[in-house]
Order: structure tokens, then C-alpha cells, then sequence
């Protein structure tokens, strides 16, 4: 884990608190006053996991557009558990918050959390995952896309014929299912391009890279490629071939175009990534949030698209 990402997590994380200690001073609930005394809107922020870099993106993504719109963030790390996003959400409703944006941890689990702020008369919005309750609006990317982008790469580059690895993200997540079936999708397209395995490694890097050890263990030469579902898993699993002396025979991808995914792609070490952004995603989310604060017209759905990138045009992603 790069020295760059540990102080955005506790940036964040450090953010984080202070809000959520902020909305409770004074006994005032969701109450915040801006300049000449008029009320400031509150928006509750609930995300899947402040301890995975794309939503430490996602995070600072909404606080800088916040504090364009003059609204206030309180954010809460659901720390991948969907029951606690619901009790988060619940004391959103009990301060009485203009509104929630939520960053689903599970398709089904986390689907009462949108039930009861619907219920509160609270519009929430649903940000780069989604649920099987349906938001008020929602903001993200069609994941089914990004994998779709990745496994005709590794078509690409593998002729069509080949064995594939799949290392999944937190089981029953939005963005776990949909990467399932977009891959399956270029599979059935490409019958000489086998899946020889599929496992979770919950987005988390040391886990990809204990995977990739046992896999590497079972299946030896047989591996020709990886698609990780994310990009810390992407590189959990760069880090266990390499140890093995195995990359230069495998093509491996992830997902999310993370800091560290971008410098092993332009240091030829990753093949390739899928940018996703955070900062569309975050921005987009609160300026959907603000609107229907408003009472102004907003987009139900916003879809922002995936992008494959590669050595030949890491440069223009670099940050």
C-alpha cells in the first residue's frame, strides 16, 4: 500500500469523525447555520469502506463539491457491514438530515437503508453501487461495462485461447454481481478462453495476494490471465506472481485505475486497469442530492463510463 494512499485513508477517516462529532454538539441534530444565519443543508454520507482507496476518491470527491454547494457532509464508515449502513442511516433520519447518499456495501442487505429514509421522506441517492430498493436517484458506472472492458482485453492479448482467473469483490455487492456477469458475457463470446477458477478476495489486497499464492500453487503454468474485480486486489496478486516469478506469463487487470494500479501500469508491471471515477461519481452525487434538496430538476440516473487504460495512454490518468 502506497505511503500516498495511508494519508488520504486518514485524511479521510480523520474527516470522517470530525463530522459525524460535529453533528452532535449542542444537541442541535442536523441543524447547521451558514453565512447571514440561513440553514445549511445537511446531507448523511454512509460508505461501503474508508479503508479502500477508491472510496477515499469517492469521499474527497464530495467533500470538495460540498464545500462548493455549501452544503455539510456527515459521513459515516459502514466498514463493509450492511447492518451497520442501516443504523446509519436510521440516525440520519432520527437528526434529520435534508437528505443521504449511500454507498451500498450489499445489493439486498443494504436495501432497508434506502427503504427507511424513503419512509423518513428523506431522498437518498445511491452512488456507485446499487440496490435492489430503488433510490430516490442514482450515480455510478455500469459495472457489467468495466468487465466487459477487461475480459475482451485478455481476449485480445490472449488470441482468444487461454485459462482465466477470476478474483471476485465482497460477495452479493452490486458491483461484485455485475462484474460476475459482464465477464461471463465475453466468456460465452470466447469459447477458447477458459475460466479456471473464481474466488473472493473481498476487494482486499493481502487476501488477492494469498489467493493468487494458493492459486499459483494449484494451477502453476496452466494461468495465462487474471481479471481482479478491483484494482487492490489487481495488485495483491501482482505482488504474489512476481514473487513467483510468474508475471511475465500472465496478463492481469483491475479495476478502478487506483494510484498504485496507474504507476505498475506505466511501469509495465500491470497490463492494464479500468478507470473508474471517483471524482465524477462524488461530485455527481451531491450536486443530485443539492437538486432534489432544492426542489430543482434533477437525472434519476447518472452513468458515468468506463475506460480501459494501458501503457500506450497511462499518462493522461496519472495524478
Amino acid at each position: 500500500m502506497s505511503r500516498k494512499f495511508v494519508a488520504l485513508a486518514a485524511a479521510a477517516t480523520f474527516a470522517a469523525a470530525l463530522e459525524i462529532g460535529c453533528s452532535s454538539q449542542g444537541g442541535v441534530g442536523a441543524v447547521a447555520v451558514g453565512a447571514g444565519g440561513a440553514k445549511q443543508p445537511v446531507i448523511g454520507v454512509s460508505l461501503l469502506n474508508l479503508s479502500n482507496e477508491f472510496i477515499v476518491m469517492l469521499n474527497q470527491a464530495m467533500q470538495n463539491k460540498a464545500k462548493q454547494l455549501g452544503v455539510r457532509l456527515i459521513v459515516n464508515d459502514a466498514q463493509r457491514s450492511a447492518e451497520r449502513q442501516v443504523q446509519q442511516v436510521e440516525s440520519f433520519v432520527a437528526q434529520k438530515v435534508d437528505a443521504v447518499i449511500l454507498n451500498p456495501g450489499e445489493v439486498e442487505a443494504s436495501s432497508p437503508a434506502v427503504d427507511k429514509a424513503l419512509a423518513a421522506g428523506i431522498p437518498i441517492v445511491n452512488v456507485n453501487s446499487e440496490t435492489k430498493s430503488a433510490p430516490t436517484a442514482f450515480v455510478g458506472s455500469r459495472d457489467q461495462e468495466a468487465a466487459r472492458i477487461a475480459v475482451e482485453y485478455i481476449a485480445k492479448r490472449l488470441g482468444g485461447r487461454g485459462n482465466l482467473l477470476m478474483i471476485q469483490g465482497y460477495m452479493g455487492q452490486a458491483a461484485q454481481l455485475e462484474r460476475d456477469q459482464g465477464a461471463q458475457e465475453v466468456l460465452a463470446k470466447n469459447p477458447g478462453l477458459k475460466l479456471l477458477a473464481q474466488q473472493t478476495a473481498e476487494w482486499d489486497r493481502a487476501q488477492a495476494m494469498s489467493l493468487m499464492e494458493n492459486w499459483i500453487q494449484s494451477y502453476g503454468d496452466r494461468i495465462n490471465a487474471v481479471f481482479a474485480q478491483n484494482d487492490e486486489m489487481a495488485m495483491g496478486a501482482l505482488m504474489a506472481l512476481e514473487q513467483a516469478n510468474r508475471k511475465q506469463k500472465v496478463v492481469l487487470v483491475g479495476v478502478d485505475a487506483i494510484a498504485d494500479a496507474l504507476a505498475a501500469v506505466r511501469d509495465g508491471r500491470l497490463d492494464a486497469t479500468v478507470f473508474q471515477d471517483a471524482k465524477a461519481q462524488g461530485a455527481a452525487a451531491v450536486e443530485t442530492a443539492v437538486k432534489i434538496i432544492h426542489r430543482e430538476p434533477y437525472d434519476k440516473q447518472t452513468l458515468i463510463p468506463f475506460q480501459l487504460v494501458t501503457r500506450e495512454n497511462v499518462a493522461q490518468y496519472l495524478r
